[in-house]
């Protein structure tokens, strides 16, 4: 393969389309969030991954879990649960079965907020989705963004 061939030049408009249907995305909830909320998608995404927690076995994310989740390092991550500790939003504890882990919850603070949020940043999402559809380039991304399944709740 060339730099010129075909199949490199669809993957890489296709790459190209991804990116940008993302970005417009993101920055759409950006701006809803922050201007009614003040939070960003990344604080509101930490507090997402973070509620669903429960107290079975394997409910609590370790810090590299929580990063995984959010698509952050693991540096950036505890940054950024330092500024919702700060906030009130988050609390930190040692993991009661190996002293050497720290938990995350969100706090009754946090939970309200993002029980605030969740529909803004839902009518956030279907807005940009609507908007990209109108763009050929980005309609058929709209689509499978829309045919994704659901991923089941965990019991």
């Amino acid at each position: 393969m060339t730099a010129t061939d075909p199949a490199l030049t669809a993957l890489a408009s296709g790459w190209g389309a991804l990116s940008l249907l993302h970005s417009r995305i993101e920055t759409h909830i950006e701006r809803a969030l922050q201007s009614r909320h003040d939070l960003s998608v990344r604080e509101y995404s930490l507090l997402d991954v973070l509620s669903r927690q429960h107290e079975g076995e394997g409910g609590h994310l370790q810090m590299k879990q929580v990063a995984d989740a959010v698509v952050l390092s693991q540096s950036a991550t505890t940054r950024l649960v330092t500024r919702l500790e700060d906030r009130g939003l988050l609390s930190r504890y040692l993991c009661p079965t190996d002293r050497r882990g720290i938990y995350t919850d969100v706090t009754e603070a946090g939970l309200k907020l993002l029980e605030e949020a969740r529909p803004t940043n839902d009518a956030a999402l279907r807005e940009a989705l609507d908007e990209a559809a109108k763009n050929p380039e980005l309609a058929s991304l709209v689509a499978a963004v829309e045919a994704v399944d659901a991923p089941a709740p965990r019991p």
